[in-house]
């Protein structure tokens, strides 16, 4: 229902938004445009699902004009490529419009989607050494079944209501849409408990080889044999903690989802005036509105009667003014709303005169967000119940662009932007679980761009070539982890401030008609990604104000710069190549084939080892003696991941039997079925010189870099059938 699409590119003019820089894509789901009739479908694969149907109908426009399409959908797998990753989903799409005329159209869409998949985890590595790429930590083995502790599952439905008015000199389009639902996210709680997870680091070879008091083989080669032996989630251990007759029916371990359920308004509209036959001017706006309740459920107490509501580190209650003891079904840990609205007006001007063409846009934008705590936690009694100070920007966007031709099959074209951009809701409040405090000074992002593109299209030769150049300043990031540093040791919440982001670089692409049977497609992209600045971070211990200030010491610590600048973003390869073949017979079947390289990637980086605080001997707050600026150099160097090389399959063959269309496509990815890193990041967990420089004299640190993994080879096999 999505294959109907319009794509604006970059920075360039949109009639129905300001846009981005990454360019913005609209999505027709009116039934008028769909092609009338049935198609009926089915596809087997090994990726992430291993089985699909789908149905879907369009009616066509009736000479009342009338039109309406339903489609459905199944996909599944009880395991997919990754050990232990259940799929369960399903989809229904309905959409009726009336055209009363050729000028006016009203359309209703509703789009119902669930989702439930089974996660995976990223690995060091160490563990993909023992386990291989498809491992998986998460699940075990429950009565005969298969069951993983972390599931996904999401459920937000979307229903929209569209006009459109189309005359001769007058485009109008207006429209509201509502997304309701839930996104839940499961996982295991463990109270003054060991850590279920097989490749908890206590577990592991490593964390005996690389004890501060010397290697220990003997354990290291016992850990090892028993991993392998057991290297799944026992279920049944976790019931039988739960059961113990001393704990008198508290829980030990539990089965809660993380829930955040949405409801998501948008109103917006545009049109665009055709002043001269060069000349058009364009408006529009939206309004958004979004309400999120955020709480942790309790899914399953594994056998036990109840949990007790209170952090067991500090011994602190999450619910001050509710119950003690919590079992299934009900809300615990934390319960918050978070309520952000979002205002935008933007007006354009584009216009053509001779070899010349070009646009000039302007946005204003008002951005607002308020926390309100619905549990009082006793760690922060003052400000975590009731509603936070409400956080707000306004944002302006300037953008513009010039076309030059040179002839009808030369051109250039170039855009430049300085925007205003809010931070995003989950970078404003540091720690929204648990209380108000909002970062502090919080400064909204700006975004300064420019891309400059040579476009050629010739009889049987198109391409382009495009530099671009974007700086996204006083970005803000939080991050959540353990931490044993020489400041205390604590779940603590890292804040990141003053981020600047430098994107640079060269992209190609061509695409050469060999013959009228074989095309040749090459692109390219030379790419330079990169923080910018040395920005500031503060980290803030959960603990604090508790009893538990002899470990972490209370309030927010300000640790000043982390020398982070130059370094690589962690986003995807910096260089990515790619040259592809394209056979078609004229007897209906096709084949198709792309060889890809992908260079310079890098893992991303913790922040807080690149602080001074770093440095710091816990034992006499001094610098340690070995963390010279050599040594120290060495110790975080950003790890660059291997080259990544990949061939690619496509193909297939149609039929038209008794006016009855069939089509059969094949894929197959990764052909020779290599395995490499996609991504990865460095674990915070080691805060000071000392532990991480002990960690890896080994070679096998128990606190190194996690890994996510590619697939190996894999398929996708669809047939379908229209009439």
């Amino acid at each position: 229902m999505q294959r109907n699409q319009e794509y604006t590119n970059g920075l360039e003019m949109n009639p129905y938004t300001f846009g981005g820089i990454l360019g913005n894509t609209q999505i027709n789901v009116r039934p008028s445009g769909m092609r009338p009739g049935i198609r009926l479908s089915s596809s087997v694969s090994n990726r992430t699902y291993r089985g699909r149907v789908m149905g879907t109908y369009s009616s066509g426009l009736s000479k009342k004009g009338w039109a309406y399409t339903v489609s459905s959908s199944r996909r599944w797998a009880h395991e997919g490529y990754v050990e232990g990753t259940l799929y369960d989903a399903y989809s229904f799409f309905g959409a009726l419009e009336y055209q009363p005329n050729t000028k006016n159209s009203f359309a209703l869409t509703a789009i119902l989607a669930r989702n439930r998949r089974g996660r995976s985890a990223a690995l060091t590595e160490e563990v993909f050494d023992l386990m291989g790429n498809q491992y998986n930590p998460y699940w075990g083995i429950q009565d005969g079944e298969m069951r993983n502790s972390r599931e996904r599952e999401i459920f937000e439905p979307i229903v929209m209501l569209n006009y459109g008015l189309q005359l001769d000199k007058f485009n109008w389009s207006v429209g509201v849409a509502h997304q309701f639902g839930t996104n839940t996210r499961s996982r295991l709680g463990y109270y003054n408990a060991p850590n279920p997870d097989p490749t908890y680091y206590r577990y592991l070879p490593s964390y005996f080889i690389n004890s501060s008091i010397g290697a220990d083989f003997i354990n290291a080669d016992l850990a090892r044999e028993a991993f392998l032996k057991n290297p799944q989630l026992s279920w049944e251990q976790l019931y039988a903690a739960n059961l113990n007759p001393n704990e008198g029916g508290k829980a030990a371990y539990m089965l809660y989802n993380d829930v955040a359920e949405d409801n998501y308004t948008t109103v917006a509209s545009s049109l665009e005036y055709r002043l001269h036959e060069n000349v058009r001017l364009g408006f529009g706006g939206n309004f958004k509105t979004l309400s999120s309740e955020n709480f942790a459920k309790i899914f399953d107490v594994l056998g036990a009667d109840f949990h007790e509501d209170e952090d067991s580190f500090s011994n602190t209650l999450n619910d001050a003014h509710g119950k003690l003891q919590k079992t299934t079904g009900e809300k615990f840990n934390y319960h918050y709303l978070l309520n952000a609205s979002q205002f935008e007006a933007f007006g354009q001007l584009s216009t053509t005169f001779g070899k010349w063409s070009g646009f000039a846009s302007i946005s204003l934008s008002n951005f607002s967000a308020q926390r309100n705590g619905l549990f009082t936690n006793e760690r922060f009694m003052e400000n975590s119940f009731g509603k936070s100070e409400k956080v707000g920007f306004s944002n302006v966007g300037y953008k513009g662009g010039l076309t030059y031709f040179l002839t009808g099959r030369h051109w250039f074209t170039a855009n430049a932007a300085k925007l205003d951009r809010s931070p995003v809701l989950q970078n404003i409040f540091i720690n929204p679980r648990e209380n108000n405090e909002v970062v502090p000074e919080i400064q909204k992002e700006t975004i300064a761009t420019i891309d400059v593109n040579y476009f050629m299209r010739l009889p049987s030769l198109i391409g382009r070539l495009s530099a671009f150049y974007t700086r996204v300043m006083n970005t803000t990031d939080i991050n959540f982890f353990f931490v044993d540093s020489g400041l205390g040791s604590d779940f603590v919440q890292e804040v990141v401030t003053g981020l600047d982001r430098l994107h640079k670089g060269l992209e190609f692409g061509l695409e050469y008609e060999a013959s009228s049977s074989v095309k040749v497609s090459a692109v390219g992209n030379w790419g330079h990604y990169v923080y910018a600045s040395d920005p500031s971070v503060q980290i803030n211990f959960d603990t604090a104000g508790t009893e538990e200030d002899l470990i972490a010491p209370e309030g927010n610590i300000d640790l000043g710069i982390t020398k982070v600048k130059d370094l690589k973003l962690a986003q995807g390869p910096q260089r990515a190549f790619a040259l592809g073949v394209e056979y078609r017979n004229p007897k209906y079947w096709w084949f198709g084939a792309t060889a890809n390289c992908l260079t310079d990637n890098y893992i991303n980086i913790s922040t807080i080892a690149r602080t001074s605080s770093f440095l710091l001997d816990p034992e006499t707050g001094e610098r340690f003696p070995d963390a010279t600026d050599e040594n120290v150099a060495k110790l975080l160097d950003q790890q660059k991941l291997e080259d990544i090389y990949f061939l690619n399959l496509i193909g297939g063959k149609s039929w038209l039997v008794n006016k009855k269309y069939i089509s059969l496509f094949a894929s197959v990815s990764n052909l020779f079925d290599g395995v490499f890193r996609t991504g990865g990041y460095e674990q915070s967990r080691n805060g000071n010189f000392g532990q991480m420089q002990q960690d890896n004299l080994s070679g096998t640190p128990s606190f190194g870099p996690k890994y996510w993994y590619s697939y190996g080879r894999t398929y996708f096999l669809n047939l379908a059938i229209s009439f």
